[in-house]
Parts: structure tokens; sequence; C-alpha cells
């Protein structure tokens, strides 16, 4: 699997000393693997730290080659893509290694934690904020279409804040269904069902698009909290956004401003020719002017957040306490890392590992119990709870 280029290229990265040895450098000569981050379906994610600097940390993604067989292409393309990016606000790839066993990309290490989890903690929020977030996006995607790449899979999710920061800045993650221009038509369906484009939907040759309209549902969430399209049923989902039905549904969108609102028309237009570029985008009064109200609708976006996209705080706030520990651990293993102290947290124990793995079996019944209620209450006049329907991929 050629992943890195021919032996000569990678031959060149090797030092005097490694060719000496007859062997390629490894991952473990760089970095000191640490604690388990994640998992996936392929691949498990490490904390790790720099040899020869113990105070840098970074993550790597490890993925298993037998696991990958037959992926090997998608794996390739998004190396390539990553290698193409260097932006402020996309996550690094900051360096790639294979054995026999598995692929390893080390990866800039994002922190503070995902975009609605960030609103929904804040004590103010305003369409400022929101046009702010939104710009930040458009930024790194105006320059991700400069290089010819094409991200396809905006959604939410995949935006991460880099530190813990109240100020901190935002990341576009997760690039494996990223695609280079230059390499051939477009026409794939993929993506994230309520993001994904029209054209896309109806099997049409696509391109830079697609992503300026998974931009504008974002933006759309950001305003009210619920996704401007919504069924649990794919097809009428799909008709929906085919036809690009959407509301301003009130009273959510009562304060909010007619500039947010004709931003958003521009970017989830169903005609591609007449739709925004990202360069339009920035150069809309609500996101260059001074269009963006600054009155605080906190209350009300907090509140479609949690009913449409929360996850159990329980695991949330656990999972924050492990991480502090993790951090906590990595410091004391090095007598030369500096870390600022957090605050004191409960002691991780063996016994709150396992509340917590109970706590997501209660989860998952409450989640099955909401369906079958949500069925029930079908003409309910609220926005649509996505947390009643399942996320699948086009």
């Amino acid at each position: 699997m050629p992943l890195f280029g021919s032996k000569k290229e990678a031959s060149k990265k090797c030092t005097k000393k490694e060719k000496e040895e007859g062997k390629m450098p490894s991952v473990e000569d760089k970095y000191v693997l640490k604690d388990l981050l994640g998992t996936g379906a392929f691949s498990q994610v490490r904390l790790a730290e720099v040899k020869e600097d113990p105070s840098r940390v970074v993550a790597i993604k490890i993925i298993d080659k037998k696991a990958l067989k037959g992926k090997e292409d998608s794996l390739e393309n998004e190396i390539k893509v990553l290698r193409r990016l260097r932006h402020p606000n996309i996550v690094q790839l900051m360096d790639t290694y294979e054995d026999r066993e598995h692929v390893y990309l080390v990866i800039e290490l994002v922190t503070g934690g995902e975009l609605f989890d960030r609103i929904v903690e804040k004590g103010s929020y305003t369409e400022k904020d929101a046009a702010d977030l939104i710009r930040q996006v458009l930024e790194a995607v105006d320059y991700m279409h400069e290089q010819g790449v094409v991200h396809r899979d905006l959604k939410p999710e995949n935006l991460l804040y880099f530190s813990q920061d109240e100020d901190s800045k935002i990341m576009i993650s997760d690039f494996g269904l990223s695609k280079m221009e230059d390499s051939g038509i477009m026409a794939t369906a993929c993506g994230t069902p309520g993001y994904v484009a029209p054209e896309v939907l109806a099997q049409k040759p696509y391109g830079k698009a697609v992503d300026v309209w998974s931009i504008g549902v974002i933006a759309y969430i950001l305003l009210c909290g619920y996704p401007p399209f919504y069924d649990e049923n794919d097809a009428n989902l799909f008709a929906q956004i085919l036809k690009g039905e959407f509301e301003f549904d009130s009273p959510y969108w009562d304060e909010i401003s007619d500039s947010a609102k004709d931003f958003i028309r521009q970017l989830m237009c169903v005609d591609v020719e007449r739709r925004y570029t990202c360069k339009q985008s920035l150069s809309h009064p609500w996101i260059s002017g001074n269009a963006a109200s600054d009155r605080n609708i906190h209350s009300s976006v907090s509140e479609q957040l949690k009913k449409n996209f929360a996850k159990s705080r329980w695991r949330q706030l656990m999972h924050a306490i492990v991480m502090v520990h993790k951090m906590q651990r990595l410091a004391l293993s090095s007598t030369s890392m500096e870390v600022d102290t957090p605050p004191a947290c409960p002691p991780i124990t063996e016994e709150a590992e396992a509340q917590e793995h109970e706590e997501e079996k209660e989860e998952k019944e409450k989640e099955k119990a909401v369906v079958h209620s949500a069925s029930l209450q079908r003409n309910s006049r609220d926005p649509p709870n996505e947390a009643n329907g399942t996320e699948h991929t086009a």
C-alpha cells in the first residue's frame, strides 16, 4: 500500500544512522504513545508526547491495515488532502508513519470540545457570536476550495474548538470524504442526511457549492437550535432538501435579523448557479458588516440544541473528568512538562467507570423510549427533535 510515496522518496527522510541500520523511522522513534482517546471501526486515537519536547502533545490515529483492506484508496486520498492543507482553522496532519500492521497519522491535538456543547454551556450567545463562528468556517472552506479541495461532509460534529479558552478558534476536522477536484468528476452520493446538498441527492455532477449549502444548514441551526430539514423517513427528508423547503418558524425566528435570514437563503439556494460562493458569503453584511444582532438568544437556542442534539450530561461530565486526569497523568509522567493544574476533580475509580457504563445502558433505553413516545406525538408543533431519528450516511 504505497501511502507515502515510493521507497526511494521515503528513504530520503531517513537519517544517516537509520540508513546504516537499514530501517525506516517508526512512530515510536519520535513519539511516546500515551492514553487512548477514542476508537473507531478501523482505528484508535492515542494521546502522545513528542520525545524531543515532552511539553508538546499530539493525537495519533492508529489504523489497522487488515480492517482497512479494500479501503486503502480512501485513506490515501485523505492523507493527500490533509498534506495539501495548511490553515489555522483546519486540523493539521503533522506526520505519517507506516509499519506492517498499521498506518499512523500524527494529528494536531484539539481539546476544546464540540461546537454545540460549548454554545449550550455559554451564559450569553448572540447572532454576532454565530456570525463569527460561520466566518471562521467560511474562511477555512474558502482556502480549501482555492486549493481544489471539497470537504463533502461539513456538519456540526466536525467543527471543534481548538482549546478550552473562552475565545478559542473553531477547527474543521474529518476529511474522510473529502475530494480534490483534479481527481475527476464528483457524482457520488455521500455526506450526512440533513446537511447534504440537493445536487448530491439528485445524483448530478457537483463541486465546491455542496460545502456552501452545508454551511448554510449549520448557520440555520446556530440561530434556532434545530435543523431546517427533518423527517424520520429518509425519502421524505430528501424530498424536502431537493425542493429546498425550509421555514423560519415563529416564535424561534421572530427575533432573528432579516440579514441573517437573507444570508441563509443565499447559501441554501437549490439553484447552484445562484448559490453564493464562500467569497460572496464572506462579503455578506451579516458576516462582514454590522447587520448581526447583539440580542441574547442563548435561552431559546440552547433549549432547542439540548432537545435536538443533546448527549447524556453524565457521560459528558465523566468524559471531561477522565480527560483532565489523563492530562494530569501525562504531566506527572514527564518532569519537563509544565501544565497549569486544573481545578480538582473527583478521582476516577473502577466503580465510577463501571457506573458510567451502566449510565450508557440506561441512556440507550431512554432513547428507545423517546423514539417510541415521539412516534405517538407526531402532531406536536415543536420543531423536529433530531434525537428521535437516526443519523445515516448517504
